[in-house]
């Protein structure tokens, strides 16, 4: 059959992390009949919405917000790490240890770092974590874009920002597998909870066929246990937006406080 996208560019790092999850690709297109397709040169976006995608993985922030009707749910993973089970996740909130200041309150005009301004976890849970915190609209003295969790994570530890939130998964992964990139930082709160990141296929895949690869990745996991183990995946959960309205809710329950804008 003909190639089809299958990328998962959500998890990238550690090492292990990625190489496992290009061996849990590799097995769900083997066990679809399907060859893969050269996603290379193309946006997050235009991969998320290209006819030729067959798998991967978004955030459930720009689901609602940028793909809505413009893609179809597979699922959404049942993770097995701290902070982060039964097929739900929250943010980290994380300082230097060194930094004094224990209280979240405390960190008021401080600088913060998100990974992106469409980020569920990075942006609107620490948004609605901070609402109440606020004064004025503000919270921080400056907001700025790091790029990525990871990066965010070194722009704390090497003292360039205060304050971050860290998806959970993201941080249980550096903390298991690269410990040097979360040494010398410490959680001074959580977020609320919020499904974990949704997988995603074309729409024209349609329900029926959202199923099939749903079942062809908890499928490939039961056949790769060492693959499962590394990404602290017990399996592939159904998912609706329905699912993920909870992180709009977020969202308006930020802007009652006066706070629609993180800053």
């Amino acid at each position: 059959m003909s190639g089809r996208y299958a990328e998962l560019a959500m998890y990238v790092a550690p090492q292990q992390v990625s190489e496992a999850n290009e061996r849990w690709l590799t097995r769900v297109l083997e066990l679809l009949q399907h060859t893969r397709g050269d996603a290379r040169g193309l946006g997050l976006l235009e991969l998320f919405r290209a006819p030729e995608l067959l798998l991967s993985q978004t955030c459930g922030y720009p689901l609602l917000t940028q793909l809505r009707g413009q893609v179809q749910l597979v699922g959404r993973p049942h993770y097995e790490w701290p902070d982060s089970n039964g097929g739900e996740h929250c943010s980290v909130i994380v300082s230097r240890d060194a930094d004094p200041r224990r209280d979240l309150g405390a960190f008021e005009g401080s600088r913060g770092v998100i990974n992106d301004q469409h980020s569920n976890s990075g942006m609107n849970l620490l948004r609605h974590r901070l609402a109440p915190l606020q004064r004025g609209g503000r919270f921080f003295a400056s907001v700025a874009v790091s790029g990525a969790h990871r990066q965010s994570l070194r722009w704390v530890r090497e003292g360039w920002a205060d304050l971050a939130a860290i998806d959970s998964v993201t941080y249980a992964y550096l903390a298991r597998y690269t410990p040097a990139e979360v040494a010398g930082l410490r959680i001074v709160a959580r977020t609320a909870s919020s499904p974990t990141l949704p997988y995603i296929t074309a729409l024209s895949a349609g329900r029926d066929g959202a199923g099939q690869i749903r079942q062809a990745m908890n499928t490939a996991l039961e056949q790769l246990p060492e693959v499962a183990l590394t990404l602290g995946l017990r399996e592939v959960l159904p998912a609706s937006e329905a699912d993920f309205q909870m992180v709009l809710d977020y969202r308006q329950e930020a802007a009652e406080f006066g706070y629609d804008v993180l800053q």
